[in-house]
């Protein structure tokens, strides 16, 4: 399982390289066998053959030996008829010569050894039954004698009128070193050629693999590259497969869907995103006009022209609706400047004197200002820039409950390399590790009134300008954000 997973790891590109290597492998060992078999069967072959015809033509010499002599043609005389005759024929055929009776008793041999023997072995009787039993009255005996093959021819010789008279033997020993020397020298010439074929397929593998897979890398860096949130390039290539350009063709029409449904998600979450903002502005305008409601209806029944404080009745109910007025008023003017930010109009200035004179409005006594330097010139909005100090430093003070004894806010200036830091930190309540995620939604907040539209506006105003705004925040501890804007340089 193991090694199937390590294989499955492969690319495809390894598994092209590997299997023509294989496939070569394969083809040069199936060629080695068959040509060892060839060799081999080649062999066999010609021993047989060769043993056949030494063995006609030694039985053709007899019969010629046979029908010249002068002895009597029996069974008897055999030993007779070839004493002088056996030792010639072995030198005329160069193979060695054994006479046997019928019941398998050598009666001449052309081995000299044979005549110091005083009792020769005689033929097994298995093999006698086999000549006489066979068809052709012939039977070739084989055997492995100290590694080397030997056969030996058993058959009958007759005499003019085919009766058996004796059996002859022609003992042969296989010698297979030419047909050894030749399967050496082929296997040789095999290795050498399949060794530059081997070579060839390691070049042809690499760059026919290399040539495959091509098309297919550029269609996997494309698809690693494709993304929702960007504008994704179709792929120009005209591949020789079909099947790639099929997978070309697929690849760019996802693309060419993939980009509609990016506009209906964006418009979706656009339309989504207003449905929302328009709910809840609508629920910031209809609490101010309940009690503006309640205030006319109690205003009509209680109207007495006579009641001598009949003034000072009507001072404090329009009090009452102008307060309420003043309510839906910020509402909308918060939820205009959230949805169109003011073009910006930048100008030269100094970011630690602008942030000093945006911190004198408001009159908490636990405000504290710090500074690095006492200027920080950059080209930024005067205005925008005072909303945003205005919002933190607003946001900090109502984070700290009022009942608190011990309350601090602390606005720092910095410059680092060409950014100005801006902190603002406070000992507040802090904000809640499930509220991290969404402080800078438009429509969230954690006070009791407003509408949450503030840090979504100054987000909105930093990035404008390629800044950023982070923060850090321990619950019942307080927090810190840091506003960090490029220095736009005069």
């Amino acid at each position: 399982m193991f090694k199937g997973f390590k294989i499955a790891m492969l690319s495809l590109r390894i598994r092209i390289f590997l299997s023509m290597i294989v496939l070569i492998l394969m083809a040069s060992v199936i060629l080695a066998s068959i040509s060892i078999i060839q060799f081999k069967n080649e062999a066999k072959e010609y021993h047989q053959e060769r043993l056949e015809r030494n063995e006609n033509a030694v039985k053709q010499h007899i019969n010629f030996i046979l029908s010249t002599t002068t002895y009597p043609l029996n069974a008897a005389n055999l030993d007779l008829i070839f004493k002088d005759k056996i030792h010639e024929l072995a030198h005329i055929h160069n193979i060695e010569i054994n006479i046997y009776s019928l019941d398998g008793k050598l009666l001449k041999s052309s081995k000299e050894s044979f005549s110091v023997d005083k009792v020769a072995p005689p033929i097994p009787k298995y093999i006698l039954k086999l000549v006489r039993s066979s068809i052709e009255k012939r039977y070739v005996d084989i055997k492995t004698i100290e590694g080397k093959k030997n056969r030996s021819a058993f058959s009958q010789i007759k005499d003019d009128k085919f009766k058996p008279l004796g059996i002859l033997n022609l003992p042969y020993v296989e010698d297979d070193g030419y047909y050894e020397n030749e399967l050496k020298n082929f296997l040789i010439r095999l290795g050498q050629v399949y060794t530059f074929m081997l070579v060839m397929a390691f070049a042809l593998a690499y760059f026919l693999s290399s040539y495959i897979t091509k098309s297919l890398k550029t269609i996997s860096d494309k698809l690693s590259e494709t993304s929702l949130n960007q504008k994704n390039e179709k792929i120009v290539l005209e591949a020789n497969s079909k099947e790639i350009n099929l997978l070309i063709k697929a690849y760019n029409a996802m693309v060419d869907e993939l980009e509609k449904s990016a506009i209906k998600l964006a418009q979706s979450e656009r339309e989504g995103a207003w449905r929302e903002m328009a709910k809840q502005v609508a629920h910031e305008i209809k609490n101010p006009l309940t009690p503006m409601r309640l205030t006319v209806q109690s205003f009509q029944r209680k109207f007495d022209p006579t009641d001598a404080n009949v003034k000072q009745k009507m001072n404090d109910y329009s009090e009452t609706l102008i307060q309420q007025i003043d309510t839906m008023s910020a509402v909308a003017s918060a939820f205009s400047n959230f949805a169109s930010m003011p073009a910006q109009q930048n100008e030269t200035l100094n970011v630690v004197e602008v942030v000093e004179l945006a911190m004198d409005i408001f009159n908490e006594e636990y405000i504290e200002f710090k500074s690095e330097s006492p200027e920080i010139i950059s080209k930024i909005d005067r205005t925008q820039l005072i909303r945003i100090i205005t919002n933190l430093a607003k946001n900090a003070i109502q984070s700290i409950p009022e009942q608190q004894e011990e309350k601090k806010v602390t606005v720092t200036i910095r410059k680092e390399m060409n950014t100005v830091l801006i902190t603002v930190s406070d000992n507040g309540v802090g904000i809640q590790a499930g509220d991290v995620h969404r402080i800078f939604e438009p429509k969230f907040t954690t006070k009791s009134s407003g509408m949450g539209l503030g840090l979504g506006i100054i987000k909105n105003i930093i990035e404008n300008y390629k800044g950023t705004i982070t923060f850090e925040s321990e619950y019942g501890k307080g927090t810190t954000f840091t506003v960090s804007l490029p220095i736009l340089h005069t």
